[in-house]
């Protein structure tokens, strides 16, 4: 499978150097630009799969950038990076046809899993993605969103139910934090999302009882931890 290939433009050169080499070492080719003109010439000579564009950049901001890109290419995923807050920001960036939008500071595992979702939404999956998983006797195959034992299927899963399931099968046996889980399957923490979470977790354990060795254990306020107990 060929790499995912991504226009990364960010003019802070600290965090965009970082974000290359994280993004390198999660096997995504990725090309660096410190403004938007840069960033557009280097669009018109080369084929990307996502753009992650920072909204604050000289010469062309990247609501210029995602404009001029999605003139050519309407289809192509766009991830804004920002540092503001504003509403009207967020509404801006989504009226341009952005996909998903980041405010700074954020993690790089956060990054990972919206370019992961933006990726899946889009049709395209990420090089190497884990897509079945193992828990207990339970098969869970994010791409068809099922669950199996024995090749009997337990149940087909909607898209949230199956992004926050595949959350904590990546982080099982460890605590998968609420508010990454709010920001990667909901797209924010508020208390209507975080209310909505609580309701797709205790539709979840009641589908993994299969195994009765399969539980998800919530610590208060702070996140979840699937694990499956020894025999």
């Amino acid at each position: 499978m060929n790499k995912i290939k991504i226009l990364l433009a960010e003019d802070d050169v600290n965090l965009g150097s970082l974000l290359k080499q994280y993004l390198e070492a999660k096997k995504f080719e990725t090309d660096l630009f410190i403004d938007g003109d840069e960033a557009y010439k280097a669009y018109m000579k080369k084929k990307y799969d996502l753009c992650i564009l920072d909204v604050m950049m000289p010469k062309k901001d990247g609501f210029e950038l995602a404009k001029n890109i999605k003139s050519m290419n309407k289809d192509i995923p766009v991830i804004f990076l920002t540092a503001k807050v504003l509403k009207e920001d967020v509404l801006k960036g989504f009226k341009i046809g952005a996909d998903d939008y980041i405010t700074k500071p954020f993690n790089m595992e956060e990054l990972l899993y919206r370019i992961e979702a933006v990726m899946r939404r889009t049709g395209r999956e990420t090089t190497g993605e884990q897509k079945i998983f193992q828990i207990g006797l339970v098969i869970f195959d994010s791409n068809t969103q099922t669950l199996k034992i024995n090749e009997n299927k337990l149940s087909k899963l909607t898209s949230k139910e199956s992004d926050l399931l595949k959350l904590l099968c990546q982080h099982q046996n460890s605590l998968m934090r609420r508010d990454n889980a709010l920001k990667v399957v909901w797209g924010g923490d508020n208390y209507f999302n975080a209310r909505s979470m609580d309701v797709y977790i205790t539709k979840l354990r009641k589908l993994l009882q299969a195994d009765p060795r399969i539980r998800i254990i919530n610590k208060h306020g702070v996140g979840y931890k699937l694990i499956v107990q020894e025999d």
